[in-house]
């Protein structure tokens, strides 16, 4: 598709003119899109802050029909109303896709397919690393995505996880509030520093069979990593997290087990997904050799 910018367009970033025409779209993508070529200004690869000016064309050459290439994926539905579709995401997927266009099956694709939405995040509302399984509410329109964000920006959402570990934490029921910020040698990590971003989680041991422990944690922020760090950071890393020092073992023992949040409808409900098995094996093998 080919554009001749006119006086409406002037000035404008090329990212911003691209936006318009494709308002499901994220500006990450818009900017790789434009990166690959796959954009141009004068058959030019530009900057996607390049200023346009009247008389330029724009040709793009992207196909929202690509979305549709993608692998199908099917995923545990535990609610889905006209508004908002509620999945227990398993260990190993993804949130969303961060390839080079959406070539990776993920709860994105699962809500676009659904839904009908475009975008590389389309309908996502909150994350879960692609090691941790559990609750996953999703948006099926725009709507109902800033009716639940602002829910989770507010921080009124009440979210638990269980997570396992080796030993027991002392004491058994407390709070760690701890800010957390990247980690500059390793930056797909991070770190608590007093400097960083608040981050607070309120944990309670709910099982110990003498060599494992459950640990059921409300978190009152949302940070990145944020339990994984946590638990770290006390010296109990989640067991699975060979990325924070926890023991090898065949996932992430970390779940996220329950979701309380108000619907579009005005309706509060609570979500829950089964604890996995690994859950459950880890805690009776353990117990009986303890």
């Amino acid at each position: 598709m080919k554009l001749t910018i006119d006086e409406n367009d002037r000035g404008k970033r090329l990212d911003q003119f691209v936006l318009a025409l494709y308002p499901a779209l994220s500006r990450a993508f818009i900017k790789r899109l434009i990166e690959d070529g796959k954009i141009t200004v004068n058959q030019e690869v530009l900057k996607s802050g390049h200023r346009l000016r009247i008389g330029q064309i724009v040709d793009i050459q992207f196909d929202p029909v690509e979305l549709e290439q993608i692998e199908s994926i099917d995923l545990p539905v535990l609610y889905e109303d006209d508004d908002v579709l509620v999945v227990d995401k398993p260990s190993g997927v993804i949130s969303h896709a961060r390839g080079k266009f959406w070539n990776e099956p993920s709860v994105a694709s699962f809500v676009r397919e659904r839904s009908g939405q475009v975008g590389e995040r389309a309908g996502i509302v909150h994350r879960l690393d692609r090691a941790t399984s559990g609750v996953m509410i999703c948006a099926k329109n725009s709507q109902a995505l800033k009716f639940l964000q602002r829910q989770f920006a507010d921080r009124t959402v009440e979210k638990t996880y269980i997570a396992i570990i080796r030993g027991t934490l002392d004491p058994p029921k407390a709070i760690i509030d701890v800010a957390l910020a990247r980690n500059p040698a390793k930056p797909q990590t991070f770190m608590a520093d007093p400097n960083g971003k608040s981050a607070v989680t309120t944990y309670e041991i709910t099982k110990d069979n003498g060599v494992y422990s459950e640990v059921t944690m409300l978190p009152k922020t949302g940070r990145s990593h944020q339990l994984r760090v946590h638990l770290h950071y006390v010296g109990h890393p989640i067991v699975g997290d060979l990325l924070y020092g926890g023991e090898p073992a065949e996932r992430l023992l970390l779940h996220a087990a329950s979701l309380r949040i108000t619907l579009p409808s005005g309706e509060t409900k609570l979500f829950e997904a089964p604890l996995p098995a690994a859950f459950n094996t880890i805690m009776k093998s353990e117990k009986m050799h303890a």
